[in-house]
């Protein structure tokens, strides 16, 4: 290159790409602010056909109003659009392939949707870029996946265009900085405009675009549980867990997600957990939504601290009032940081425990079968073993291999589930539907969730396997098939081999672990209901009106 063509080239090509475009759309703006009735028309100035687009919406948070109005763009003018996705889960998230607004996605969760996304691609009507873990995703944000435009969603903007999230900040943070910082457009609804922000949280330098949309965004309660629902076997399989792993190993800081096995793991430890003497020992340091369940724990002197993924509906006023326990602003509303906390989980804590729909007889999970595209969300970021990790706790080190020359710890990942599935399906299988679903859907791998690798440990209604003992894949399936119950690989399991591995430590059975079955009853839960979880507040607690028709 010589230095007369050098000269002849623009460094602000993206710069000025974005003026352009926010003067086509200049007629339509107070300041930021564009009127509510005209946001379908601005999103047809400010987003171009094969734009990349991200759009907040994760597990929790959405950001409703923007997408809507993105379904309802002329297809003429906005088309062919890469969507990036931490969530599948409104209808108009797919609406907008069908309309053919948009081809391509990358995601990383379509739980709600997940039926439908299967149906899609098999249809040919969107067209699959990974499936992917929210901190993978994310990263890509400021890699090979810029966004040109962000749509997000926030609690309050002030005039100048100054952002307050509350309780449910999550992954708006990363969204934005990755858009703002590349020229992008970043386009936010807020619930309400108001003179004087509790607090910053998005500096207005970094927004282009604010509509106050026609109605709140939409959160859902999604890690609320209510403890009515809890079943004995769920009861007996945290016994297992709090005695088999929890003390086994030490654990002191842990990510639960999602569920009722975990939810009765944490009203059980004002109550079994009490009664094995491991308040202060165990379960201090978590990574975790502000889960309702885990309100007798905080009450009785169990935790010191949780970061939060998000925030929960009607947990508001509870979390002001403890400001030892979480992390929140001088306002008393919760900070939370889904990109944070799933580094936490990633690298921070002692241990990740879930659940999944399926396991091979090696180990391997996938919350991906035929006919269901769900993802995986943050799982995978949790529950693997983080090669970078250096630092030590008691539960880590409890992992290592003394054979090794260069010991190391690993990180304790634990999968719960009990043996069969809704409608009689075993949860245990030889090959994953993953295997098929990506040769059909033209992945370019399986889309697996938890390598069996990484699992640690296996907890079913029959027992725990201590699968970080087993010496190869031959050994690792046959502790598999001894917790596996009457399952086809379960009934293959003789008497001798199950009594081998006990022996050995690599399978425990309630017995084993002091634990009877006619132990394992409701009346051991701290909380038996939501009523009750509400009177562990003090009354703080607000449940969502989906979860009073119970009690009132």
């Amino acid at each position: 290159m010589t230095q007369a063509s050098k000269a002849k080239r623009s460094w602000t090509t993206r710069r000025d790409a974005k003026r352009k475009r926010m003067q086509q759309a200049d007629h339509l703006l107070d300041g930021k602010y564009v009127e509510t009735n005209q946001v379908t028309q601005a999103l047809e100035m400010l987003i171009h056909p094969k734009d990349r687009v991200v759009l907040e919406g994760n597990n929790q948070k959405q950001a409703s109003f923007l997408s809507e109005a993105l379904a309802d763009v002329d297809v003429d003018t906005v088309h062919d659009l890469h969507m990036i996705m931490s969530s599948l889960s409104r209808p108009e998230h797919l609406d907008i392939f069908e309309k053919g607004i948009a081809n391509q996605v990358d995601f990383s969760f379509s739980g709600p949707q997940s039926l439908r996304v299967s149906q899609m691609i098999e249809d040919g009507q969107m067209q699959m870029g990974n499936i992917h873990t929210y901190l993978e995703l994310y990263g890509r944000l400021f890699i090979d996946l810029i966004p040109n435009v962000a749509l997000i969603a926030a609690d309050q903007a002030d005039a100048a265009g100054n952002l307050y999230t509350g309780a449910n900040t999550e992954e708006t943070p990363t969204i934005v900085e990755a858009t703002a910082f590349r020229e992008g457009i970043v386009i936010v609804q807020v619930n309400e405009r108001v003179d004087e922000l509790p607090r910053v949280d998005i500096p207005a330098s970094w927004i282009d675009v604010i509509v106050v949309a026609n109605q709140p965004y939409q959160l859902e309660a999604l890690f609320t549980r209510n403890p009515r629902h809890i079943t004995e076997i769920q009861i007996l399989m945290g016994m297992m867990t709090l005695r088999g792993i929890y003390e086994k190993h030490q654990v002191q800081s842990l990510n639960h997600g999602i569920g009722f096995n975990t939810a009765a793991i944490e009203l059980l430890l004002p109550t079994y957990g009490e009664s094995l003497g491991l308040r202060g020992k165990i379960c201090q340091h978590w990574a975790a939504n502000p889960h309702p369940t885990l309100i007798p724990a905080i009450e009785s002197g169990w935790i010191d601290s949780i970061h939060c993924f998000g925030g929960e509906r009607g947990m508001e006023k509870y979390i002001a009032e403890r400001p030892d326990v979480f992390f929140v602003g001088r306002d008393g509303s919760l900070r939370s940081n889904r990109t944070l906390c799933q580094m936490a989980g990633q690298y921070a804590v002692d241990l990740f425990i879930g659940s999944t729909l399926q396991m091979d007889y090696a180990g391997n999970s996938s919350t991906v079968t035929r006919g269901r595209l769900a993802g995986f969300g943050g799982a995978p970021n949790m529950g693997h073993d983080p090669k970078g990790r250096r630092h030590s706790t008691p539960a880590w080190l409890d992992m290592m291999n003394p054979d090794e020359t260069l010991v190391r710890g690993k990180k304790l990942v634990v999968q719960m589930m009990e043996t069969y599935q809704q409608g009689n399906t075993p949860v245990f299988t030889e090959r994953l539907d993953a295997v098929d679903v990506a040769k059909e859907s033209n992945m370019d791998t399986p889309p697996v969730m938890i390598y069996g690798e990484d699992v640690t440990h296996l907890v079913t209604e029959e027992g725990i396997a201590y699968l970080y003992k087993t010496d190869s894949i031959a050994e690792r399936k046959e502790a598999i098939a001894a917790v596996a119950g009457v399952t086809p690989i379960g009934q293959e399991q003789s008497l001798k081999q199950k009594e081998r591995l006990r022996s050995n430590g690599i399978v425990a059975y309630p017995n084993d672990l002091g634990i009877r079955h006619s132990d394992a009853k409701r009346s051991l839960l701290a909380a038996q209901s939501v009523e009750d979880l509400i009177t562990w507040s003090d009354g703080l607690y607000d449940p969502p009106e989906q979860f009073r028709s119970y009690w009132s």
